[in-house]
């Protein structure tokens, strides 16, 4: 299918393009930026004047809760929130049930996924079979199958020769750990450790459990020169430690999330199980050291963490609740609303969730490295379309997503989200239409 993007503000962080412009798309690449060849004729004029057109958002991690988990989410209703979102790519972790650990059910996902004709599925496999953190999981054939990387998800390594073993492995055949940094036993509470908790009588974890095990992941990366993609930082001293070890030269990422970006333990209120996340949200140093490690790229990514959770499962008292939220739809606006806090521009903006999130891939993603959270002539047509002056609030009503629970509802937050998206487009084709 012809498309004609007409008159659009056209940004893509990765070339630093800026300008009022076109984007022409046939059999599903983009063939003219700036200006269509005179000959290009559309099947379909997009009028784009007043709107921006990005590359499609990246997203590091978001559980579509199939298989196993359909109750709170099927493939079909999350991959439809995600190109409603504008995100075109996304990463799922491994803990599915069954676990991702076999390349037969990566290749369902995968084969799933891709009939669906929305967002580009990109599968983590399991590091240890069965998530048990005993033995390793065949990463070879696992990458083959289509992983790009391997992780834990929310289960930690309790054996450290465990975790050094698959460090050895993944960085022998040059293979990215996906990590969560969270010690085992001081990672089990159900809120920050701090004067909140303490109040509300709620277990805490401390900044302890993610520095302990930043400290053990940072040793074996020295001891093994294995490259690791930190996911979801959430504490101040967890940033520091950051810092130093991509100070020393150390082979790693970072992501955070949108919640702990925005939001700190006063916003779990009078137990509002909707602020029941992981991992914890923490107080107002952490949140602000966040924010400033994502805007100087000592953090590289922000990520949406969606985790669709059924209503009977939120609606619970707090310590009783399964911990997620859904994001998907939020991640656009929220990257946004910190950008406009930090007076980022939109371009350094939108780089946290196209062009970088897009460079922790890389190594993994073959002939398609030069299409993902970019626009390039030639490459992939991945296409965000969004109205910056917009507002929406947060509501049920409002969400693809089967996950309805989120503490930036509109009755929660009291505030409204910034920009909308108007269309997304994947690998060609309008997988997201709203400007009918």
């Amino acid at each position: 299918m012809k498309i004609l993007i007409q008159g659009g503000r056209i940004v893509d962080p990765a070339s630093g393009m800026d300008a009022v412009g076109d984007v022409a798309i046939a059999a599903g690449r983009i063939v003219a930026l700036g200006k269509a060849p005179a000959d290009f004729s559309a099947a379909r004029t997009v009028n784009a004047k007043g709107l921006i057109v990005a590359p499609g958002l990246v997203d590091l991690c978001a559980r579509l809760r199939e298989p196993g988990y359909e109750h709170e989410g099927m493939l079909e209703s999350e991959l439809a929130a995600a190109v409603a979102g504008g995100v075109t790519s996304l990463v799922c972790p491994p803990d599915t049930d069954p676990v991702l650990d076999e390349p037969g059910l990566v290749e369902m996902l995968k084969y799933r996924a891709e009939k669906l004709h929305q967002s580009r599925v990109f599968p983590l496999g399991a590091l240890t079979k069965g998530l048990a953190g005993e033995s390793l999981t065949e990463m070879a054939e696992l990458t083959e199958s289509g992983c790009v990387g391997f992780g834990q998800a929310e289960v930690p390594l309790a054996n450290t020769q465990v975790l050094q073993r698959a460090l050895q492995y993944a960085a022998t055949f040059g293979y990215t750990a996906w990590l969560r940094p969270q010690e085992l036993h001081l990672g089990k509470g159900m809120a920050a450790s701090g004067a909140l908790a303490t109040r509300l009588g709620l277990s805490g974890v401390p900044v302890a459990a993610e520095t302990i095990a930043l400290h053990t992941i940072f040793e074996l990366m020295r001891a093994t020169s294995a490259r690791v993609h930190l996911c979801r930082i959430s504490s101040a001293a967890g940033v520091a430690l950051l810092r130093a070890a991509k100070a020393e030269g150390l082979a790693v990422t970072a992501d955070v999330s949108i919640n702990s970006l925005h939001l700190t333990d006063n916003d779990i209120g009078y137990f509002d199980s909707r602020a029941r996340l992981t991992p914890v949200l923490r107080q107002q140093r952490d949140r602000d050291a966040l924010q400033a490690a994502l805007l100087d790229g000592t953090i590289d990514a922000l990520v949406s963490d969606h985790n669709p959770v059924e209503a009977d499962a939120k609606n619970l008292p707090f310590g009783e609740a399964e911990a997620g939220a859904t994001g998907l739809e939020l991640l656009l606006s929220l990257a946004l609303k910190w950008g406009q806090q930090h007076n980022a521009s939109v371009s350094d903006t939108l780089s946290r969730i196209t062009s970088k999130p897009s460079q922790v891939l890389e190594s993994s993603l073959g002939t398609l490295a030069s299409s993902v959270g970019r626009l390039n002539v030639g490459g992939a047509a991945d296409i965000c379309i969004f109205d910056p002056a917009a507002e929406w609030s947060v509501t049920s009503d409002a969400l693809r997503s089967q996950g309805k629970h989120t503490p930036f509802a509109h009755d929660m937050s009291g505030s409204l989200m910034p920009a909308r998206v108007k269309m997304t487009v994947v690998n060609g084709q309008i997988a997201f239409d709203g400007l009918n």
